[in-house]
């Protein structure tokens, strides 16, 4: 027998040293090749170290939440024979998770004392665990379970290591094994359970984003009611004739033209602070973060050069970009670089919201849900769409009147949208 050991990979760009952010196996584990091991990130990087062998957990090299040295064990796997260890680099991640980069494990090998070789087979998913047993989920699952009143050692976990993804909750509930079925009076039930999540990972990553966020820079916001009634009429006219041939579009896209558009008048909006060396850059590149979530959190992909897109390849790449971050599949650069961010929660948008800034950016415009509401036009009242815009601005570099006209002219182009394609 022998025992494999694999180091903390090294992410790259001169990092020292990064989190451990989650196991997905614990000592007495039977391991196969590829299977996912751990979650390990930096500043703005997870990804998922996987298993270059077959055999048996016997050690682990840190705690969820510790930070580790780039190259010390990260976990000793008891492996058959010490002649035939492999001494290349660990395979390459099996899932990039939000902002990850390729990482390799370091591998060494060390013989053991004998011991009986364990099959080499993966933990098959559980359908019962014990009570005190945490089975593998993202947050967004536990809450999903939550909202369901699902417990999460009931169902079987059809991802990698037994994790319990959306899709086995939704066949749980198929299967009509959900609490819907237990007695009324248990929906009555005193409860005195608590639960103590760690704040570690990519949770205390936009943690500290936003502490920073909201401590360094001077935050207001202002908010403006717009009339979308013209431009949804053209939405709806262009997916009627081209949604065919070239894809739906969302308002996402006649919103990141009105962001073009309107910071050829006020180019102090797309920009970055630079507070330590008292810099402001302006950017003649309008490059778009738009805020998606994810299971891990909140992500921001960046439409690069969305000065130069048409309406169609905007949407194109908004969609591509939201499900590589939602997937885990998007990567460093694909996450980084934005010089404006605009945030929506669709339907769930409310009437009006507080975005915190995106730094070093100056500015960031929220987008609130569509509803329709009796108004005044030409002294009738009449139905039409209305939906606010809630943005913030770093008050260090925007005054609050240019923030007004910012937003006024945005409002303008979306209730003239033709003025959005007039040169």
């Amino acid at each position: 027998m022998g025992t494999h050991v694999i180091k903390m990979p090294d992410i790259g760009e001169g990092i020292a040293e990064v989190e451990l952010s989650q196991w997905h196996v614990k000592v007495g584990d039977l391991v196969v090749e590829d299977q996912v091991l751990a979650d390990v990130m930096t500043d703005k990087a997870m990804v998922d170290i996987p298993s270059p062998v077959h055999g048996k957990v016997i050690a682990l090299g840190g705690q969820p939440g510790e930070v580790m040295a780039v190259g010390s064990v990260l976990i000793s796997i008891e492996v058959e024979g010490a002649g035939n260890l492999k001494e290349s680099a660990a395979p390459a991640p099996l899932k990039e998770a939000p902002v990850a980069p390729k990482a390799e494990a370091v591998v060494e090998s060390k013989p053991a004392a004998a011991a009986p070789r364990p099959a080499p087979v993966c933990q098959g998913p559980m359908v019962a665990r014990e009570a005190d047993e945490r089975p593998l989920a993202s947050p967004a699952v536990r809450k999903h379970a939550l909202d369901l009143g699902i417990q999460l050692r009931l169902v079987r976990g059809s991802g990698p290591a037994g994790r319990v993804l959306h899709e086995d909750l939704e066949a749980y509930l198929a299967q009509g094994q959900s609490n819907a079925s237990a007695p009324v009076a248990a929906a009555y039930a005193q409860r005195n359970d608590e639960e103590q999540i760690q704040v570690i990972g990519m949770r205390r990553k936009i943690a500290q984003r936003m502490q920073d966020a909201t401590q360094r820079a001077a935050h207001f916001s202002y908010v403006e009611e717009i009339d979308v009634t013209a431009i949804e009429e053209l939405r709806a006219h262009l997916n009627e004739k081209h949604g065919a041939s070239r894809g739906k579009l969302t308002l996402l896209p006649f919103l990141v033209r009105a962001l073009v558009v309107a910071l050829r008048d006020f180019p102090q909006m797309n920009a970055r602070y630079d507070d330590e060396a008292q810099v402001i850059t302006r950017l003649g590149a309008v490059h778009v973060g738009v805020a998606t979530q994810s299971d891990v959190g909140l992500m921001v992909p960046v439409v690069r050069h969305a000065e130069a897109r048409s309406l169609w390849d905007s949407a194109a790449e908004i969609s591509r970009l939201a499900n590589a971050a939602r997937n885990g599949k998007a990567s460093r650069d694909e996450l980084s670089g934005s010089t404006i961010t605009l945030t929506s929660l669709g339907a769930l948008g409310g009437i009006v919201s507080t975005p915190v800034l995106n730094l070093p950016e100056v500015a960031i415009v929220g987008v609130n849900k569509i509803v329709e509401r009796p108004m005044v036009v030409k002294g009738q009242v009449v139905i039409r769409k209305m939906m606010n815009l809630s943005s913030s601005f770093d008050h260090r570099v925007v005054d609050g009147m240019d923030a007004a006209l910012f937003i006024q002219a945005i409002r303008g182009l979306i209730e003239q949208p033709a003025t959005l394609f007039v040169e």
